[in-house]
């Protein structure tokens, strides 16, 4: 037998990691247009007063990123000496941090124009910095300008950052300054659809009931049940000793939790939940998102329930996003990391914002990397408009065009998708039944097709779309080799343009081999969702889904993992798409495929997907085929 697996695993590493990104992806050609940001609904106030004071952070090149990248490719082969061997903080610092006289040279050049160094992240590649719209115009030709949409008043760049060729060899960007709320989270709620269909909801869970049985009523517990976490729990692993990370970017409170957690019946230690407020940290409400944060932190919490919390929050902006980030990373004391807040990887393109940010697409990466030396577990939900992340169901910003998600995209990222589970519902009485009998891809159109199918919607009706799980090819990043000999794994698709009022802003490449996502997925669908418990949206609320959830659930089954094979399990996607090959559609396989529904354009097939990715996982199965590999090493 022994002899056996390690043939099986021999034969593996001929399609092993060979880094986890591979190349560069697609160059994205534009056409030449004015300089205006494509930002909906928002008035542009003009230059932002010189004297205002505000703060930036500037990212510093890793040493040796092609080093890095094959380092975490080791990690996770299980055939290489530094299979799971993990980095400490220190020992990444001395072999991929910038050096500090490197720092004291970017410090030098920014005290040149009046602008102070306020922190230098433990991982020495972040600058907190502060100083004055016109020194940051000086230094970095930023054009800062103010803008306000709605009630909210915000400033922004209107150039790309300009890296002076002193600088050039040591910085990957500059983010910032600016204050723009540009990302969104991941949920959804059926009851916001006001659609005509009967859900089997209650009032209120049963007290007690760690779980309900009830679909749009479902709580952690049926989660555990759904994907076959309870033996784990049998075994007494309850991911004591482990610490989950929650990257955010709304407040919350974090007596929800405990609420939510006694309401269950569910035994949680007391003061396990540990508070960064990074940058100042987020607002707090329900329309800056607090029941997102809530929602992981009751999810991930939940399915670990002996694990500590680790929450980041920070600010709605793009530099919030990025320091909450590399504070969790180089802190190293989460195990595993889980966000629930993205946005269109287009939006990172000069021509549809007016500012090239793809230097922020590389700055995510190479922290990511660093997660992955250190062997920290990262999680992100793939978004919920289906294979059409840039458009929205209610507030549509461009034309139709297949895009994902960032940071989910991105090929360091394990990225977490919907599906819906079985459910009955209905139009109300005398109306037929829609059964999915089986877990399926999550899209709305097969409410969409039920509604005009008995002529609630009129025909042709597309006011549901394209809510689902999010899915598809990154236009960014090329195909990572864990995915390279993975049957069912697509190109981008011809003739997908960025088009806004009519005005097509961008090109995307036909045919590129690129990152596909979702990597794993588990239910999201709100018709088969959740209950929240949230102060500043009501209390508690049922009917919640969204790819939000399974970021977290993802995070806390890692806590489960690590506390089972005594240590970090570290970037998971290598792991996935092995033991893929190696079971296929064994019983012992810890990976369901699914292979119905769709997400409005990629369908549930047998294989890999990108409605679904690899299907759904089987936790005790996972544990078990992970302790199987480490017995082996």
């Amino acid at each position: 037998m022994r002899s056996q697996v390690r043939s099986l695993f021999a034969l593996l590493a001929i399609v092993a990691a060979a880094g986890v990104a591979g190349l560069p992806g697609a160059r994205l050609t534009a056409r030449s247009l004015p300089d205006r940001p494509v930002r909906a609904h928002a008035q542009d106030l003009g230059a932002t007063a010189a004297s205002q004071i505000m703060s930036a952070s500037l990212i510093l090149k890793v040493r040796h990123p092609d080093d890095l990248e094959s380092l975490v490719a080791s990690t996770q082969d299980p055939l290489s000496p530094r299979y799971h061997r993990f980095l400490t903080l220190d020992e990444f610092v001395a072999r991929f941090a910038p050096a500090a006289s490197d720092v004291a040279a970017i410090t030098r050049y920014l005290r040149g124009f009046g602008i102070q160094v306020d922190e230098v992240y433990p991982n020495r590649l972040l600058l907190r910095v502060t100083g004055t719209a016109d020194a940051f115009d000086r230094a970095f030709d930023l054009d800062v300008h103010d803008f306000v949409r709605g009630s909210r008043r915000y400033h922004g760049p209107r150039h790309t950052p300009r890296i002076p060729v002193l600088l050039r060899d040591l910085l990957v960007t500059i983010v910032g300054p600016g204050d723009e709320p540009e990302f969104h989270p991941m949920h959804r709620r059926a009851a916001n659809a006001a659609l005509p269909i009967r859900r089997p909801f209650g009032a209120m869970p049963p007290a007690g009931a760690i779980a309900t049985g009830v679909p749009g009523d479902y709580t952690v517990g049926d989660a555990a049940n759904l994907y076959d976490v309870n033996p784990i729990y049998a075994a007494h692993i309850d991911g004591t000793g482990q610490t989950v990370g929650i990257v955010t970017l709304a407040d919350f409170i974090p007596a929800d939790a405990y609420t939510y957690w006694n309401l269950i019946g569910l035994a949680v230690p007391a003061n396990r939940i540990t508070q960064i407020r990074v940058d100042g940290g987020a607002e707090l409400s329900a329309d800056a998102g607090s029941g997102e944060t809530s929602l992981d932190v009751e999810q991930a919490g939940g399915l670990a329930p002996g694990a500590a919390i680790r929450v980041y929050d920070a600010p709605n902006s793009a530099a919030g996003f990025m320091d909450a980030f590399y504070r969790a990373i180089s802190d190293n004391l989460a195990d595993s990391l889980s966000t629930s807040w993205g946005s269109a990887e287009e939006f990172y393109a000069e021509a549809v914002v007016g500012v090239d940010r793809s230097g922020e697409l590389q700055a995510f990466h190479q922290v990511f990397l660093e997660a992955g030396a250190q062997g920290v577990s990262l999680f992100a939900a793939s978004g919920d408009n289906g294979a059409y992340d840039i458009n929205d169901a209610f507030d549509d910003p461009v034309d139709n065009v297949l895009s994902v998600d960032v940071p989910a995209a991105d090929p360091a990222m394990t990225a977490a998708g919907g599906t819906t589970t079985p459910v009955k519902l209905s139009a109300g009485p005398g109306t037929p039944t829609l059964v999915v009998a089986h877990e399926q891809v999550w899209g709305w159109d097969y409410i969409e097709n039920y509604l005009i199918g008995i002529g609630a919607f009129p025909a042709g009706d597309t006011s549901l779309f394209p809510v689902g799980g999010g899915g598809g090819v990154s236009v960014n990043w090329a195909r990572p080799s864990y995915q390279q000999f993975t049957p069912g794994v697509r190109r981008t698709e011809p003739g997908q343009a960025v088009v806004y009022q009519g005005e097509t802003l961008l090109q995307l490449p036909a045919h590129f081999k690129g990152r596909n996502l979702p990597d794993i997925s588990l239910n999201a669908d709100p018709f088969t969702g959740y209950y929240v418990y949230s102060s500043t949206d009501g209390g508690l609320i049922d009917g919640f889904g969204g790819t939000s959830f399974v970021a977290p659930q993802l995070n806390g089954i890692s806590a489960l993992a690590a506390q089972g094979t005594h240590g970090r399990v570290g970037f998971w996607n290598p792991m996935l798409y092995r033991f893929q090959r190696l079971y296929g559609a064994s019983p012992f396989s810890p990976i369901v495929d699914i292979t119905g529904g769709d997400n409005w354009f990629y369908t549930g097939i047998s294989g890999y997907d990108a409605g679904a990715g690899l299907g759904v996982i089987d936790a005790a199965k996972l544990l078990n085929a992970m302790r199987l590999e480490n017995r082996f090493n």
